[in-house]
């Protein structure tokens, strides 16, 4: 059987390749973009990937991360987030996400359909299973469609 979705754009109709999340995504450790402050107004946003998202602002001026968009992940709990702005974090059981050949939006999307039971145990979980896990994906031409699709959805 060919690895296709039942529902696609009409222009599509390659396989999809299933891959694992490591091949997809490369991770940075965040040290160098730990926020010592937290303040209520300031010109960068400090962040975290659970609900609260934006956990205040920063005046520091070093260490901003810029390379976006990327996706944040809460290597203790799998919280993500998409960020498509300058940052910095303020825990370092924060793993940055970023695209190798992918779109990295359809991959934030895809991640988030996984369900993923944590475990009693306090471990990190981006290298000893998350980036293990395997979503498939299409070209990356459909890979845009398919996000910009989504991110229209989103926005309403």
């Amino acid at each position: 059987m060919k690895n296709v979705p039942e529902l696609r754009f009409n222009e599509f109709n390659d396989e999809w390749k299933e891959e694992m999340l490591g091949n997809i995504l490369k991770y940075e450790q965040p040290n160098k973009y730990i926020s010592q402050e937290l303040n209520k107004k300031g010109n960068t946003p400090v962040l975290t990937a659970n609900k609260s998202f934006i956990l205040g602002y920063t005046n520091e001026a070093n260490y901003i991360y810029t390379n976006l968009p990327a996706i944040i992940f809460d290597d203790f709990t799998t919280d993500n987030k998409y960020v498509n702005f300058p940052f910095k974090i303020r825990s370092g059981a924060i793993k940055i996400l970023t695209h190798k050949k992918h779109n990295i939006k359809f991959v934030y999307y895809k991640m988030n359909l996984i369900k993923f039971k944590l475990g009693n145990e306090h471990k990190r979980y981006w290298i000893s299973e998350f980036q293990y896990l395997k979503i498939s994906s299409p070209s990356l031409p459909e890979q845009q469609k398919i996000a910009s699709f989504l991110s229209t959805i989103d926005k309403k």
